[in-house]
Formats: structure tokens, C-alpha cells, sequence
């Protein structure tokens, strides 16, 4: 889960990280050095690697045409696919790693969700269009930093800034406005950069033109973050929250909801948060899932949030969790609790929703002792009362706190089987 860090005191003027020296970029930037073309790794390896953070993806900026990079590649051995040749991005696998790599590009035509370019060799041009002075980063062979837009000084400094007119950038690609609350969230400390936030509310309406699969991406990665709540409340006074959602929020049983998982010990789960900040119904979860087209299982998730209603996760004992979670699974009863507290006025530090929640992440349900051969075996004739023996043995094992006793058990269900009219 990737959340703010701290603040570096002082960022290295020369990048070294071992991806940087690893064999299978090295491969890649020694390929190109024979044949006297530049690349240069660009992005959010360069950001992440000023940080000491992890680097997922290495992707990496040529002024050669993809068709040249494709040459280039076969002929230096490697795989190479044109994944996103309009956009003049080609993938280059080198001793088992992929890397993206795309030709410097300029824009020429933009509609806020697509947009038109034009192959460039001038870097800065390049950089111009991108999103963010943190994401413009470059990086040679040897670990030199190349900062054409100012972004390692805002990066030292924990600012994320639109890079140029930030209306600009915005109306080029309308998910950037999420993409600004993200990465400040992520990357930023202290109050949000004034400018960007102030075109990102007059520029809002623009979110409706982007997809919910995007609108999707975004809105998790803000809430895994640490700074979650914080940013979620700017995004909230400048009515951005309710461009996304078309209901109002609630950021107070966000911020509650991060203050229960730091005491508890517990990741922070997007979802989960997800459910605080929007889902207080049935109709919310099945609202906000469709807006959100969130996958089956994240749908789930939400609703798992409100299975409980509120009354009884407040007084539920530590039986009634246990059969809870005999039915419904830890997963699911974990996060009808923690929601329920966060929606609740009990304390953080309160003990006894500690200790639900505990038996929710913590208790092993018992597999059920018997099934229907079990019954058969007692001479009942296949059919029905097959079924109902069986779900009444359940009820009384479940009411009884599960008792695994083989002989309890086996008198018990003998006497269910001779109850039979």
C-alpha cells in the first residue's frame, strides 16, 4: 500500500538504485549507447527513486521512432511488441523484464479523455505535456538527473504542481484532476498547491466525461493512501467528492474509520474506507458500485460493510460474531465491524469493539461435523427430511457455540433423526 513518506532531508543530485544497475536495463540502455541512440528512464521510477520508495514499473523515453526502437530491439535480441504504437509506445522485454518505451511526443489535438500527438526529438517538449513536475523526471544510464519543468525541487519539497497552465493540463485529460488529489495524497504534505486546486474545481465538470473505470483506478489508489482523509475534505469543500458521487459524503467516519485501523494494527484497505466515506444503505453500496463499476468482488465488499446493522454490531456478543462469521465469513464480519464503529460515537480506543473485531480477524469456524450420508447412515430415506435433519442439527450447534464433542454431536443428531414423524 503505498502512502506518504517522509520527507527526505536532502535528494541526491545522482540517482543510484539497483534497478537502475541490474542486468536487464542495463541490457536495454547498452543497446542503445552502441548504436548512438538516447534513453533515458522518465517517470515514476525517477520520482520514486529520488524517494527511496519501491519502482514497479521502469519506462523509459527515446527520441528514436517506434520503428526504429522495434529494429533496434530485434536486432539487439530482445521481444518486442508495439503495445500502443499511435501513442508511440512499443515493449521491449530484456533478460525477462519488460519496459515500456515511447518516443518523445508533443500533442497536437486533445478532447479531455484522448489525445492526437506528434513525434518530437526535443525533450522539453516532451516534458511539457506531462502531467506533473514530479512525473518529468529523467534519468540517464549513469544516474544523472535530468529536471527540465523544476520537479526536483518540488518533489524535495513535498509540492505537486501542474506542469505549466494548470487548466491547461487539465482539459487535455480530465482524469488528471483526480490524478492531482492522488498524488498529493501520495507524494505532498501540508496544503494542497492553491493553483492546481483551484483549477481542478472550476474544471470538474469535466469528470463526467471520463469512465468509470478510470474514475475507479483513481479513487482507490487516494484511498489507500495515508493522507486519505485529508485530501478527501479539500476535494469535499470544493464539491468534487459530489462530482464523483451525486450524494454527499462522509469524511468524518473516513478519518475515524483510518484512527480505528492505526490503533488496530490494520493495512489500510480502500475499500473498506470506500464504504466509510460513501455506503450508510443497501442502496448506497448498490449505487456506488455501479457508478464506480467496481468488479463482483469489490461490490461484495461493500455490502459486506453494512451486513450488520448498526444496533447489533454495537452489542453483538462474542457468540452472536462467532455465528456471524460461521455464516458469513471473517472477511465479510471484520468489515461490518469496523464500520459500524467508525459510524458510532464509541471511542477509538474503545475495548469492546476491539475485541469484536479481534474475534472477527482472529476465530477459525468449524467445519460442519456431518452431511447427508451422515443421516442416511441413520436409516432416513433419501429426500427432504434429509435436508431438514441437517439444517437442524446446524441450528442447534450453532446456538450451542459449536460444541465439537463427536459423541454431543452424534447424540444429537440421532435424536433429531428419531423426532421424524
Amino acid at each position: 500500500m503505498t502512502n506518504a513518506t517522509p520527507r527526505p532531508s536532502v535528494l541526491p543530485k545522482r540517482l543510484s538504485a539497483p534497478w537502475l544497475s541490474a542486468a536487464p536495463l542495463r541490457a536495454i540502455f547498452n543497446a542503445f549507447q552502441d548504436r548512438g541512440a538516447d534513453i533515458r528512464v522518465v517517470g515514476g521510477a525517477v520520482r520514486n527513486g529520488l524517494l527511496g520508495l519501491a519502482v514497479k514499473d521502469i519506462d523509459l523515453a527515446t527520441p528514436l521512432l517506434p520503428e526504429a526502437v522495434m529494429a533496434l530491439a530485434q536486432s539487439s535480441g530482445f521481444a518486442v511488441y508495439p503495445t500502443g504504437l499511435a501513442h508511440g509506445t512499443v515493449t521491449i522485454v530484456g533478460l525477462g523484464q519488460a519496459f515500456e518505451v515511447t518516443t518523445l511526443r508533443r500533442d497536437i489535438e486533445t478532447t479531455g479523455r484522448h489525445a492526437v500527438v506528434a513525434f518530437t526529438t526535443d525533450w522539453t517538449e516532451d516534458a511539457l505535456r506531462r502531467d506533473f513536475t514530479i512525473n518529468a523526471l529523467l534519468c540517464t544510464a549513469d544516474g544523472n538527473i535530468i529536471d527540465l519543468v523544476g520537479g526536483r525541487d518540488d518533489l524535495a519539497h513535498r509540492r505537486v504542481r501542474f506542469i505549466g497552465d494548470a487548466g491547461a493540463r487539465i482539459r487535455e485529460d480530465y482524469l488528471r484532476i483526480l490524478r492531482f488529489f492522488r498524488m498529493s495524497a501520495m507524494y505532498g504534505e501540508g496544503a494542497l498547491d492553491a493553483t492546481g486546486l483551484a483549477a481542478c474545481a472550476s474544471l470538474k465538470e469535466g469528470l463526467a466525461q471520463l469512465s468509470a473505470e478510470r474514475v475507479r483506478t483513481e479513487v482507490l489508489a487516494l484511498l489507500a493512501s495515508q493522507r486519505a482523509a485529508d485530501v478527501i475534505a479539500t476535494m469535499h469543500a470544493v464539491s468534487i467528492t459530489t462530482a464523483i458521487f451525486k450524494t454527499d459524503v462522509h469524511v468524518d467516519r473516513l478519518r475515524r474509520l483510518q484512527a480505528i485501523e492505526a490503533g488496530l494494527g490494520m493495512a489500510a484497505d480502500p475499500l473498506d474506507r470506500l464504504a466509510a466515506l460513501a455506503v450508510h444503505s443497501d442502496v448506497d453500496a448498490t449505487d456506488v458500485s455501479a457508478r464506480l463499476r467496481l468488479s463482483t468482488p469489490e461490490s461484495k465488499a461493500l455490502a459486506d460493510a453494512i451486513r450488520i446493522p448498526a444496533h447489533v454490531a454495537a452489542t453483538a456478543s462474542d457468540l452472536v460474531l462467532r455465528q456471524l462469521v460461521y455464516r458469513h465469513g471473517n472477511a465479510a464480519i471484520r468489515r461490518a465491524l469496523v464500520h459500524g464503529w467508525a459510524a458510532s460515537a464509541a471511542p477509538i480506543a474503545n475495548a469492546d469493539w476491539h475485541r469484536r473485531v479481534t474475534t472477527a480477524v482472529s476465530w477459525v469456524a468449524p467445519t460442519m461435523p456431518f452431511t447427508g450420508r451422515d443421516v442416511l447412515a441413520l436409516g432416513v430415506a433419501p429426500g427432504p427430511d434429509v435436508g431438514r435433519i441437517l439444517l437442524a442439527f446446524e441450528a442447534w450447534w450453532s446456538a450451542h457455540d459449536f460444541p465439537d464433542d463427536v459423541r454431543e454431536q452424534r447424540a444429537r443428531l440421532t435424536a433429531l433423526v428419531a423426532e421424524l414423524p
